[in-house]
């Protein structure tokens, strides 16, 4: 019989995760492999459906690195069926993310495209939750994505907006990871805006660029050799598109020098591509040949690197500037060989990515249609559409998550004395206008920090955070006196009064047991007082303590009735 594999501490699969995160995206898959192999017992011992669907997902990085496609799809589908039953949060959208990155790498554009616009929308909302490390990773691997789908704009974004998360947090690593990665793809952008003859706004983002990438060198952290000689080339990159092309020959040739010594595959590819671009804009500057015929087999050699890496956007982008290059130099035959090459290999990407940009701008306006939607029905769920106010939910759901005991609360249930003589005897329009005015009263002779709702009806309810009895009756009064001087011969031919009935939970002292009334037992309190100051004469406060002025009969907007 096999055992069955020990529970796992999510502590541990979290540490394991991070390992094999930094793993994947490095050149050197073996590192990955090995650490895989180490942790799919452990991560096999876990039924949460978050560990579920990381662990297809590294192994659909696994079916990718293996050359096992079939497998790769597999491990997808079964790691989104797994997310489905995951809550929204910015672990999710992490997940989602690398899922984007993974189907990138193998070329399905449209798969890719969906994970990323989900990941993108979990990373914007309330469910993104506080900075941590698996939003500004998120963003990162969201950023990755976005750039292998040729929507550099939004790769570019992600990755400012994950190096602002992790620039608030401890972890020096992740804040030189990611502002290595903003600076990578500014200097990226700025290329593709250059080739687009957009030169001032291309010179604006590449010198973001190289202020990040000093940036970087200056803080206390030493990268891995390979990421400090990527940082080289993208500073350099950087200043060739500021049209710093004598400054930046030097750097990027030096650094090339290591690339070839003890980069691989990809890092290779890549500074073959950035070198070979700023011997172009110099062949071009001095009518110099020679250094055309060298941006040519340097192209030739990144385009090696990147199929062998797996890079296929990159590959795609050598053989456009080869074809474009080799016809500079008087080759025909051979630029047409190159830009066939090139169609062959774009013509399907290209005009899935353009109809799956469209579907995910469409796809992002409904779904801030559908919040708008669910914003106004909270709102109305929660508001009276007459007065305004809070409604009668509301009230209950803010007086539910009091506590009462810690100081003293008193409520006011406020009644509009013969309100049904009012729409009798004018109309129900005018006692709508009625209800909004003694609403706008109540608001304006309210405390500070005091609310009101409408209860019901004509009747509403003042709730007053740390008001004991004698401080609340002085208010409600206040509140009687404005709406009973208030002129009301616009709307109805006589005036207007309320009555008021409060009721008090006092503050418990420390030491003493907590027998504090509940809120719904101080509402019918209130309620009670109410009946009270109805039968007393209306047009008054009463409070369980009496209150002031209950019996001035020659108040004339008194009815003694």
């Amino acid at each position: 019989m096999v055992p069955s594999p020990a529970r796992v501490a999510s502590g541990d699969l979290t540490a394991a995760l991070w390992r094999l995160l930094d793993a994947s995206s490095r050149e050197d898959s073996t590192t990955f492999l090995a650490l895989l192999d180490e942790t799919e017992t452990t991560l096999g011992g876990t039924t949460e459906p978050r560990w579920t669907a990381w662990r297809h997902a590294l192994a659909a990085r696994r079916g990718l690195l293996e050359s096992d496609p079939e497998a790769a799809a597999e491990a997808v589908s079964a790691a989104r069926d797994a997310l489905d039953t995951c809550p929204p949060s910015a672990e999710t959208a992490l997940t989602l993310a690398y899922l984007a990155h993974v189907e990138v790498t193998a070329d399905h554009f449209d798969a890719a495209m969906l994970l990323a616009v989900d990941a993108s929308l979990l990373t914007e909302g309330p469910t993104a939750g506080e900075p941590s490390r698996a939003l500004h990773q998120a963003h990162r691997w969201l950023s990755l994505a976005l750039s292998g789908l040729d929507l550099e704009e939004l790769a570019v974004s992600h990755a400012g907006r994950g190096h602002r998360i992790a620039a608030v947090l401890p972890d020096l690593a992740d804040q030189w990871q990611l502002l290595q990665l903003a600076a990578q793809q500014h200097a990226e952008l700025a290329q593709t805006l250059r080739r687009r003859g957009d030169s001032e706004r291309a010179r604006a983002l590449a010198a973001v660029a190289i202020a990040q990438a000093t940036e970087a060198r200056e803080m206390a952290w030493e990268p891995d050799p390979a990421d400090a000689d990527l940082l080289d080339v993208v500073q350099a990159w950087a200043m060739t598109c500021t049209d710093e092309l004598d400054r930046a020959l030097g750097p990027l040739r030096r650094v090339r020098r290591r690339v070839q010594q003890h980069g691989g595959m990809w890092l290779r590819g890549y500074t073959d591509l950035a070198l070979a671009r700023l011997l172009v804009r110099i062949a071009r500057r001095d009518n110099d040949d020679e250094y055309g015929e060298e941006a040519v087999g340097l192209l030739v050699d990144a385009a090696g690197g990147f199929v062998a890496s797996g890079d296929r956007r990159r590959y795609r982008q050598c053989l456009l500037e080869l074809g474009q290059n080799s016809a500079d130099l008087g080759r025909p035959a051979e630029a047409l060989h190159w830009l066939e090459a090139y169609r062959a290999d774009t013509g399907r990407a290209h005009s899935r990515g353009r109809e799956m940009w469209a579907e995910m701008f469409v796809r992002r306006s409904r779904l801030r249609e559908a919040e708008r939607q669910a914003a106004l029905l909270r709102r109305h769920a929660l508001e009276d559409p007459l007065t305004g106010l809070g409604n009668r939910r509301s009230a209950e759901r803010r007086l539910g998550a009091m506590r009462l005991g810690e100081e003293p609360l008193s409520l006011a249930v406020v009644d509009v004395d013969r309100f049904k003589e009012v729409n009798d005897d004018t109309s129900h329009t005018h006692g709508d206008a009625v209800l909004r005015r003694v609403a706008d009263l109540l608001r304006e002779h309210s405390r500070t920090g005091d609310e009101v709702y409408r209860w019901a009806g004509d009747e509403f309810l003042v709730v007053l955070p740390t008001a004991t009895e004698a401080q609340a009756v002085v208010v409600m009064e206040r509140l009687r006196s404005a709406v009973a001087a208030a002129d009301w011969s616009d709307l109805i031919p006589g005036p207007v009064t309320v009555s008021i009935g409060v009721a008090t939970a006092p503050a418990v002292d420390e030491g003493q047991p907590a027998t504090v009334v509940g809120w719904r037992a101080l509402f019918d309190t209130a309620d009670l007082n109410l009946f009270s100051a109805k039968r007393s004469g209306r047009n008054r406060v009463r409070a369980p303590g009496g209150a002031p002025g209950e019996d001035e009969s020659d108040d004339p907007a008194r009815d003694p009735a």
